[in-house]
């Protein structure tokens, strides 16, 4: 599955170098980006020792296998490794993929003792990138996957002192702190939080105040009051400790839980901005559901919005998503090759390549405008209003003094009798919607800088330069945004999803 250029430079690639022979356990493959770092070791590392996938079952797949089969095998991100050598490939992955079923949530993942250890034995790094990127997720549920899920992943790696453990973060858990923002660990912009010797925060005590205020919430309420109170209550302590959502909040609290617990051994937190579609690989513009950006693209494509809060000289950070699984490979490979260190890299633009939110804008709505026919999917005719970013302030004003009368010649429909919604309150609620959830990420007052990861890919060598590219300013934005993301977005996101099968292993055999 490695191209000719690998098999004959694979000596002087020190990624291909460190991961030959290895195993590597991941978490979060049923998601978009644990997909393509999938995808890439598969097809760029063909000597990996075993790639170890830990998934959840569900009530349609509960074995990890059959989930594995049916939800990741048969994705369209693997179609290159199909077209190239649909054999080696499912070859690979009967031989080499390795399915666990379990739980990261859970005590031992939900493993037996005798499982998790020797669990613990067969792998020589773990990649962790499960999480809730739901923004106003309820307080009780991102504080479980987001943070204490990592106690498990740290009882792991104690088990074995040489696992080098890679745990997937965000840019984003800078939080309201503004200017430039360093790969290092992140002081809060709220309220006060102390900070042991070694640099982290100590958040045990802090961590037992939120479970008390859940435990307080839970005992008053019920169904979906207590859905929406949850949710209410992690913003408010999000908002309280500097933070604007309950997503990043809680992402800091887990680096914080790592850094501590595996202080002296090596860990590797990797930071990621707003991650979007493809650049080249697997495919120019794959991508997997509808992410952050595409909410609102998506919105005004289907002309339900025009005006959002934002500042267009803020600078918005995208990151392909191909760029965040080198970064990962890297960082992984770096890891393996040294003693227990602690490292933190940030995948990002906005330091390298910025891009400002106006250009972003006026980039799609040019596209828009000239060749809305070609995304089909997204577009359903040409657009006729612009999009419009203004300071928050008058958002607040604009929106809600529109909302007032609508809401009440809604209401005077009804009592006439006419039961249909107003279109244009309908609108004006989505946008409300989406400047809530998206509103701090459009206005930008900080720049994520990558100097630690450039260096980190400077070290590696011009063959895993090339094998693995993570430099954004190889971005030229007209061509991505207008040509790449929102063909993607066409083709992958819109589209109804094209399964893939796997030939039964014993076919393969009679076949042979």
């Amino acid at each position: 599955m490695a191209t000719q250029q690998q098999q004959n430079g694979a000596s002087a690639s020190g990624v291909l170098e460190q991961l030959r022979g290895k195993h590597v356990l991941i978490t979060g493959t049923t998601g978009f980006l644990g997909k393509v770092v999938l995808e890439k070791l598969i097809r760029t590392v063909p000597d990996i020792g075993g790639i170890h996938l830990l998934i959840r079952g569900n009530k349609r797949h509960p074995a990890a296998r059959e989930r594995f089969l049916n939800e990741i095998a048969s994705s369209s991100v693997f179609e290159r490794l199909r077209h190239d050598d649909n054999e080696a490939f499912e070859t690979f992955l009967e031989e080499r993929v390795h399915c666990i079923t379990g739980e990261v949530t859970e005590s031992r993942f939900g493993l037996t003792p005798e499982r998790f250890r020797a669990l613990a034995g067969q792998v020589d790094a773990f990649i962790n990138s499960a999480a809730s990127v739901n923004f106003r997720e309820e307080l009780d549920k991102a504080l479980k996957i987001n943070t204490l899920c990592l106690e498990n992943v740290a009882a792991l790696a104690e088990l074995n002192s040489a696992m080098a453990v890679i745990q997937v973060s965000t840019c984003y858990v800078n939080g309201k702190n503004s200017g430039q923002i360093t790969e290092s660990v992140i002081k809060p912009a709220g309220e006060s939080i102390p900070r042991s010797t070694d640099g982290y925060y100590e958040i045990e005590e802090l961590v037992h105040l939120l479970q008390d205020k859940i435990s307080d919430v839970k005992a008053r309420y019920s169904g979906k009051v207590l859905e929406k109170k949850l949710v209410d209550l992690g913003i408010r302590e999000a908002n309280n400790y500097g933070w604007s959502d309950t997503y990043t909040f809680t992402k800091w609290l887990g680096e914080q839980l790592l850094m501590k617990a595996l202080s002296g051994r090596s860990l590797t937190i990797v930071r990621p901005s707003i991650i979007e579609s493809a650049l080249e690989e697997p495919s120019p513009g794959w991508i997997e559901g509808v992410k952050v950006a595409d909410a609102i693209i998506l919105a005004y494509a289907r002309e339900k919005v025009s005006l959002f809060p934002g500042k267009r000289s803020g600078i918005i950070d995208v990151i392909p998503v191909d760029l965040v699984a080198n970064s990962i490979i890297l960082s992984l490979a770096e890891a393996l090759s040294g003693s227990g260190q602690r490292r933190i890299y940030q995948c990002c633009s906005g330091g390298s390549n910025p891009i400002s939110l106006g250009k972003f804008i006026d980039y799609l709505m040019a596209e828009a405008k000239t060749n809305y026919a070609a995304y089909d999917q997204l577009f359903y005719r040409r657009p006729t209003k612009p999009f419009v970013a203004v300071n928050r302030k008058l958002f607040d004003v604009v929106v809600g003094g529109m909302r007032v009368p609508l809401s009440i010649a809604g209401k005077a429909m009804r009592l006439a009798g006419q039961n249909r919604e107003l279109k244009v309150l309908k609108n004006l609620d989505t946008t409300r919607s989406l400047a809530t959830i998206f509103g701090f990420y459009t206005a930008p007052d900080y720049i994520f800088r990558n100097d630690s990861l450039m260096a980190l890919a400077s070290r590696m060598g011009e063959l895993d330069r090339v094998l693995f590219p993570v430099d954004a300013r190889q971005i030229d934005w007209q061509l991505y945004l207008c040509k790449i993301h929102l063909g993607g977005l066409n083709r992958y996101a819109l589209k109804e999803r094209k399964l893939y099968s796997l030939r039964a292993a014993d076919t393969r055999k009679k076949a042979a």
